[in-house]
């Protein structure tokens, strides 16, 4: 049976269960109806799925993207048909308690799961990955009557969620926003405004759209702390759970991207009046939670999502780096040097047989799989926070993932396409045309650096908060955690890597509190996003180490290819980190002090 091109099923069960040990899990109150046997059975549905009914159309969608007739988005049929085998598999829920129609898997299982669709079609996985973290919000915030209204049709796959945070004079800003939320006398709220680059923000695939919207009321604080969260549903929802009128929110247009199609990008107006719920303008709302703590609770979604978007651009990458594997070992071209000399009419050999394509291959490799590790260790973390055996265990998970988040984000959204550059090298003038799916891939990818905050936002977060919070407890979190895989590849093959390993954390403590001593913030954050490439390649050398030592004892094929990674990733990669923590260090002006009207 030739391998999938989608993901290596060989890697994730390395990962869950060599690695991560996932089926202790199972020992846990929460987990305890599952096995390895529960969690595997998933993982195939899920590939069976994903390659029978998302990747078909991957390509299709692509070339098919998203119009608009009659005020309405239309997407092409197979998204809808795969989105339907998707929900009436229960995949939708396949996290969520019981209680709501769930299995109950660890998150981790969950992520390993989901990152087949993402894998094998991103955009069309988009919609119930969305709505997935709106479903956790709600359940995090709201009400019973809203998490029974919205929640249960979110989860049934019934209705589909999304987050509307941005404005179209505001982006990444949010304390510019100025949608407005109306008190009225009944308790709701009427919603007057525009959102823009809302992703799932119309379609035809569901009967309802339930969006969580950031909006100010008036009268309240400035900037973000003045700013709300509001369910405001495509079609207002009777008492009895049926559909009503139509709320007052418009699809105004379609944002037409460089990938990413098969996903309605969209630009919504809230209270433009071309629907008049009970004959009023405005949108009707519900507020979630309490006034003006909307950003709070929008983060939950947001944290999640940040996470899900760096295992999307790992998964991409993956993908990327598979099917550049297999057109390398099939492709026949050029001999290699010594060969050529002794016969130059000897037979053209693959082109993985040339050093500088394995080199491509094994770089690729290196981020792929040490982004999926990642992705998969965050995961781990969050059932670790929420089903730890005691509370010490629990808070220890919160702040290391705390602290993780934007590295888990940013990283593979750097990376990730950096995998797929790679595949379209590997495959040459083929990989640069749409005869081959790489191309699509690295298009695709490109969108992860920017959405759900850019990597930009994410250094400034890492830098400015998260690695001086309570006096930098989850940087020597971090630090405390990586000594202990350290020590005990003391003695290994691996010592060397140990060595300089602690090195790297060891220097980034040090340029940390060299930025931070200089007294001016400014000049600290000017170079932020260098910190979080510099924290990112030290953690996921750390991780490589993890992978290496797993493997102790192994001698096939594909822990060979392990070693061979963990190697490369010490040697060519964690090096780049001295150079970083260098100008970082030498507390370098030039960014900073450049004039705008110079550039």
């Amino acid at each position: 049976m030739r391998p999938s091109l989608i993901l290596s099923r060989r890697d994730l069960d390395f990962l869950l269960h060599e690695w991560l040990e996932v089926e202790g899990l199972g020992k846990r109150p929460r987990y305890a109806e599952h096995s390895r046997e529960t969690f595997d059975a998933v993982l195939d549905l899920a590939e069976q799925i994903a390659t029978e009914h998302f990747a078909p159309h991957n390509r299709k969608a692509d070339e098919n993207e998203p119009h608009m007739v009659d005020g309405k988005a239309v997407l092409i049929p197979e998204v809808k048909a795969a989105l339907d085998v998707f929900t009436a598999a229960g995949l939708m829920a396949g996290s969520f308690d019981e209680e709501y129609g769930g299995m109950q898997l660890p998150h981790v299982v969950g992520q390993a799961v989901f990152a087949w669709f993402k894998a094998a079609n991103v955009a069309t996985s988009a919609y119930p990955f969305l709505t997935m973290g709106n479903a956790r919000l709600l359940l995090a915030h709201g009400t019973r009557e809203q998490i029974e209204t919205y929640v249960r049709p979110e989860l049934e796959g019934r209705w589909f969620g999304t987050m509307a945070l941005s404005e179209p004079q505001a982006g990444s800003s949010l304390a510019d926003i100025t949608t407005k939320a109306v008190p009225q006398e009944d308790g709701t709220h009427r919603l007057f405004g525009n959102k823009m680059w809302i992703s799932g923000g119309d379609h035809e695939l569901t009967e309802n759209i339930v969006h969580l919207v950031l909006a100010k009321i008036p009268g309240g604080p400035p900037g973000v702390k003045g700013i709300s969260l509001f369910i405001v549903p495509k079609f207002l929802v009777d008492a009895d759970g049926s559909l009503g009128e139509r709320n007052d929110v418009v699809l105004a247009g379609l944002n037409h991207k460089m990938g990413y199609r098969g996903t309605t990008n969209t630009l919504l107006n809230f209270g433009e009046g071309v629907h008049r719920p009970g004959g009023q303008p405005g949108a009707v709302g519900h507020l979630v939670g309490e006034p003006h703590r909307g950003l709070s609770y929008m983060f939950h979604m947001m944290n999640e999502a940040r996470i899900g978007v760096g295992m999307g651009a790992t998964v991409l990458g993956y993908t990327g780096y598979l099917h550049a594997v297999e057109y390398a070992r099939t492709r026949r071209q050029g001999r290699p040097a010594a060969a050529a000399a002794k016969d130059p009419s000897s037979p053209a050999v693959p082109i993985v047989q040339h050093p500088d394509v394995r080199r491509m291959l094994l770089a690729a490799k290196s981020y792929a799989e040490g982004g999926m590790a990642l992705g998969l260790y965050c995961a781990r973390l969050v059932d670790e926070e929420q089903t730890g055996e005691t509370e010490a265990d629990r808070a220890r998970a919160h702040l290391l993932l705390d602290t993780l988040t934007p590295i888990a984000k940013a990283w593979p959204s750097q990376w990730g396409p950096v995998a797929d550059d790679l595949a379209i090298q590997v495959h040459g003038g083929y990989g640069y045309t749409r005869d081959y799916p790489v191309e699509q891939f690295y298009r695709d990818n490109r969108l992860n650096p920017i959405h759900e905050g850019t990597n930009g936002i994410q250094a400034l977060d890492l830098l400015g908060r998260k690695v001086v919070a309570q006096g930098g407890a989850g940087l020597a979190l971090l630090g405390e955690t990586i000594g202990a895989t350290t020590t005990r590849a003391a003695g290994t093959q691996w010592a060397g890597f140990a060595a300089d390993l602690d090195a790297a954390v060891a220097r980034m403590g040090s340029v940390t509190a060299t930025l931070w001593g200089s007294g001016d913030p400014e000049l600290a954050l000017a170079n932020a996003s260098v910190y979080l490439e510099a924290a990112g390649h030290v953690v996921v050398a750390w991780l490589w180490l993890e992978q290496a030592l797993a493997c102790e004892g192994a001698s096939s094929a594909f822990h060979e290819g392990k070693r061979a990674a963990a190697r490369y990733f010490w040697r060519w990669e964690l090096p780049r980190t001295g150079a970083q923590f260098d100008l970082l260090e030498s507390l370098d002006r030039t960014v900073l002090d450049t004039d705008a009207a110079w550039l």
